[in-house]
């Protein structure tokens, strides 16, 4: 494949704001994508790719790397990909022999998955002998799976609809309104989207709105809403009838909640801001199903979004799981009485996972509730996104 200037040097920008001015890498991309609409799909795709790539294997690049420049570093990661190099300057003095015979020699776990010495350790010690084959696959690029929006269209209907339009997809098994496309691309300019036929929604992602086993007319609360993802696919499940509470302490995601819902041709679902803990005790056993989506270290989500390991610290992890727990305990008092609780995570670690649903449930808060089933989705065994769901239940007095 032939390098072009101007396309290496956006991937060179995109790395330069990604590691040295730490920017999260999606925004990153997206914004220099649109810096320039001469840009082909295929260029576009060789940017995103491409930088996606670098950060995902960053700290192997740097280990096999004749130095830290930043063009040397994307020349290390052509050469890893099989290629040669051109003879520009930029790459003057890169010997690919030399990073091939460096790459063979690393034996060190860490540095050949590329990430940080602590968060090998930490998987080990969680995983144990699942983590290696887990790390790996969550180093792999990830599936572009659509959700297809039932209340406008069946399945077969829009993968139909999308073969017409060239966009070719196929059904998993187990997963009832997903389509995986063949082929990654940008799917949000096709119209079908546009029409609020689809959203993306990773696989393991969908199985947590199933988890909650709505009916129509139902009281909702999906209480870490975010952008509305969760609350649309329970909208949909629910056939836009009852009600869905959109909780979030960020207004502004609420406000894209309300944007989607339009495009999705949903009226049920009605975003609401957490001002605080009076907003969560005025609800108190206010709703039939409670949705705790919560804030994790995102683990499991690793393909899609490769530079949370570099942002990631044994601290921040530490942090967010007393976040969890007290999200647990003061907005589990939401669910009615016989009603349903569902915890869910998009992380791997235990720690996170059911020692958190355990520490609850040994609570004061918990001793009315009683743990159904959970559900360990490891990357290695869906071959989609690693998450954890718990389907909690609320004893009737």
């Amino acid at each position: 494949m032939k390098l072009f200037t101007n396309t290496v040097s956006a991937v060179i920008e995109a790395i330069d704001e990604i590691f040295n001015r730490n920017r999260y890498a999606d925004k990153v991309i997206e914004r220099i994508l649109k810096s320039n609409p001469k840009w082909g799909a295929r260029d576009r795709g060789f940017i995103a790719e491409s930088a996606y790539e670098m950060v995902r294997w960053w700290r192997l690049l740097n280990e096999v790397s004749p130095s830290d420049d930043l063009y040397h570093l994307f020349g290390t990661y052509w050469v890893l990909q099989g290629n040669e190099l051109p003879d520009w300057r930029e790459f003057k003095g890169m010997d690919p022999k030399f990073i091939l015979a460096k790459y063979d020699r690393i034996r060190e776990r860490a540095i050949l998955q590329s990430i940080p010495d602590w968060l090998d350790d930490m998987g080990a010690e969680q995983l144990g002998e699942k983590w290696e084959k887990e790390i790996e696959t969550l180093n792999q690029e990830a599936d572009v799976v659509l959700r297809v929006n039932t209340l406008k269209v069946t399945r077969e209907q829009l993968m139909k609809r999308l073969a017409d339009d060239g966009v070719e997809s196929y059904a998993p098994k187990g997963y009832k309104d997903a389509l995986v496309l063949a082929k990654r691309q940008n799917i949000f300019k096709n119209p079908a989207f546009k029409e609020g036929l689809f959203e993306i929604q990773d696989a393991s992602s969908q199985l947590v709105a199933a988890a909650l086993e709505v009916e129509p007319g139902m009281r909702v609360i999906d209480a870490c809403a975010g952008s509305g993802g969760k609350s649309l696919h329970l909208a949909a499940l629910m056939q836009n009838k009852g009600r869905i509470l959109s909780m979030d302490v960020e207004e502004w995601k609420l406000k894209n909640t309300k944007l989607r819902a339009r495009r999705n041709g949903i009226s049920i679902i009605e975003p609401k801001v957490i001002e605080g803990n009076k907003t969560i005790k005025r609800l108190k056993e206010s709703a039939d199903r409670v949705l705790l989506d919560v804030p994790c270290s995102g683990l499991g989500v690793l393909k899609r979004n490769p530079d949370t390991k570099w942002k990631l610290t044994p601290e921040s992890i530490k942090k967010v799981q007393s976040i969890q727990q007290e999200i647990l305990q003061n907005y589990a008092g939401m669910v009615k009485p016989g009603g349903l609780l569902v915890y869910a995570t998009c992380s791997i670690l235990p720690t996170e996972n059911q020692m958190q649903v355990e520490k609850f449930l040994a609570s004061p808060n918990g001793k009315n509730f009683e743990l159904v089933e959970d559900q360990k989705v490891l990357a290695q065994e869906s071959g989609y996104d690693g998450f954890y769901i718990a389907k909690i239940k609320r004893k009737i007095n």
